[in-house]
């Protein structure tokens, strides 16, 4: 399809936007941390919280290498324990903000404090007891000691997807026995496995990264005298980074694209762009955040822009400006060359709008990018071509990208750009 043909069936309907932000900004969620309080003095006996069922882990990064590390838990949803635990289901659920928000409120971190270096072989106690529940393949029933009252403050950030309540944990057993994956434990048992090699094993093995990233972050892999609890956020980005790294090997001597192609997705409030276009790979995420969004806060300001990038050998830094978003939406395009058996040169257009009124993690970013290459996409005679046709979609000149974009920096321009 002809890149003209394919934005102009891309027109928004302004009063679907409208109705949607108006249930996306309705703060229902008020609502339900209310709800979730007493539901959490419903199930908790005492000091103890019985029957709980935990889908996954997390690692606070807060007084590192002493940190907060906690065991997560539905309050009174035991029997939907998987629902709440941060998976591409998410987006193909058509999940919006409040619902994430729901969810993740819902999930009580009973956490503890510990050294993240004292966990080689940690498989009693509390880290042991946080282990077993990364490693394993569904929710496991534990049993958690608690010391203090429910903490209900909401903390959100731009890689993690938020948390909710806290309370301080004394103990925490099993109440089964976990099933654990033969991969895993096949990582478990050899102590002189990297953990980039391990991480790599299990993708081609068929796990996700949000299943690795729980490994990971419970201190499951690396060389067994190196092992560490790795803070959650941390290790999203180490993850997505990781098999980006591996996937990057793996297209190198692909054919490049022989065409440029323009695929588009839209989802919580995020438009992404995805241009591909011949040549060996190179990449670059250019970020564009609406004034009033939540990372641009000021409604009367200038649309905020981030941007970063790497060649045909990749990074040797990291990316500070565009953070996680940048190895998240590597990876969805990395997995998409890499399942064509091609490479090429991309280009990734995020731009954030107002809708996007409260963070809820990378997630998002990654499986946005992943599902833009469902469906068709509009078909350019070059790059600068698709580059031209696609400003007048953004919030931002061609003048302003040129200024903030390796890869755009290059193209002709004219004065009236830079206006």
């Amino acid at each position: 399809m002809r890149l003209d043909e394919y934005i102009e069936g891309l027109e928004p309907d302004e009063d679907q936007r409208k109705r949607r932000l108006a249930e996306e900004k309705s703060y229902e969620i008020l609502d339900y941390v209310d709800e979730v309080k007493d539901r959490f003095a419903d199930v908790a006996q005492g000091d103890s919280l019985f029957g709980s069922t935990s889908p996954s882990v997390f690692v606070g990064r807060s007084d590192y290498p002493n940190v907060s590390t906690g065991i997560l838990s539905p309050v009174g949803e035991e029997e939907r324990a998987s629902e709440f635990a941060t998976s591409s289901e998410w987006y193909e659920r058509g999940l919006d903000i409040d619902n994430v928000l729901q969810y993740r409120t819902g999930l009580l971190n009973s956490n503890h404090s510990a050294d993240v270096t004292r966990v080689d072989d940690a498989w009693d106690g509390f880290v042991g007891t946080q282990r077993e529940v990364a490693i394993a393949d569904r929710p496991v029933d534990v049993e958690i000691g608690l010391s203090d009252s429910l903490d209900l403050d909401l903390e959100v950030d731009d890689v993690a997807t938020p948390t909710g309540p806290s309370a301080r944990a004394t103990s925490a057993d099993l109440a089964e026995n976990p099933h654990v994956p033969r991969p895993v434990k096949k990582t478990l048992e050899d102590d002189d496995w990297q953990a980039q090699g391990a991480m790599t094993y299990l993708y081609r093995r068929g796990f996700d990264v949000y299943e690795i990233n729980d490994i990971l972050s419970a201190g499951a892999l690396g060389k067994g005298e190196n092992r560490r609890l790795v803070p959650t956020r941390w290790s999203i980005t180490a993850v997505d980074d990781t098999i980006g790294q591996f996937l990057r090997g793996q297209i190198r001597t692909n054919p490049s694209v022989d065409e440029t192609q323009v695929w588009v997705n839209e989802y919580v409030g995020n438009r992404y762009w995805v241009v591909l276009t011949p040549g060996q790979w190179e990449f670059e995420l250019v970020e564009m955040k609406a004034p009033g969004s939540i990372w641009n806060q000021d409604p009367n300001g200038e649309t905020w822009m981030a941007s970063a990038s790497e060649g045909f050998e990749g990074r040797t830094g990291y990316v500070d400006e565009t953070a996680g978003a940048y190895y998240a939406s590597r990876l969805a395009v990395l997995e998409h060359l890499e399942s064509v058996g091609r490479q090429a040169k991309c280009l990734v257009l995020r731009e954030v709008s107002d809708d996007y009124w409260a963070p809820v993690g990378v997630w998002q970013i990654r499986e946005s990018v992943r599902n833009a290459f469902d469906g068709e996409y509009g078909e350019a005679e070059t790059f600068h071509g698709a580059v031209g046709q696609l400003v007048p979609q953004l919030p931002v000149s061609l003048g302003d990208l040129r200024r903030k974009s390796d890869m755009l920096s290059g193209l002709q321009a004219n004065l009236s750009d830079f206006s």
